[in-house]
């Protein structure tokens, strides 16, 4: 159980790289483990979670606009 804390430590250091693609409300749940994609479309109704676009009725968002919101959350986050 240990060794599994002190990995998910080192990745929580580490950011993972993103796809170089528009990413998918439910690439969203998969990357950060959420409930499902509801969860998504509520951050985007309260205007909390990354910045997303719509292509035509489908929800996109910029792996770039992703990487600077989690950056965002954790510059809050006391180490």
């Amino acid at each position: 159980m240990a060794d599994r804390r002190l990995a998910l430590a080192d990745a929580a250091t580490e950011p993972r790289p993103l796809p170089a693609r528009y990413l998918t409300p439910e690439d969203l749940v998969e990357i950060f483990d959420l409930p499902g994609v509801e969860t998504v479309y509520q951050w985007r109704r309260k205007r909390t979670g990354p910045r997303g676009f719509r292509v035509g009725r489908h929800l996109r968002f910029d792996p770039a606009d992703v990487r600077a919101w989690v950056d965002s959350r954790r510059e809050g986050v006391a180490a």
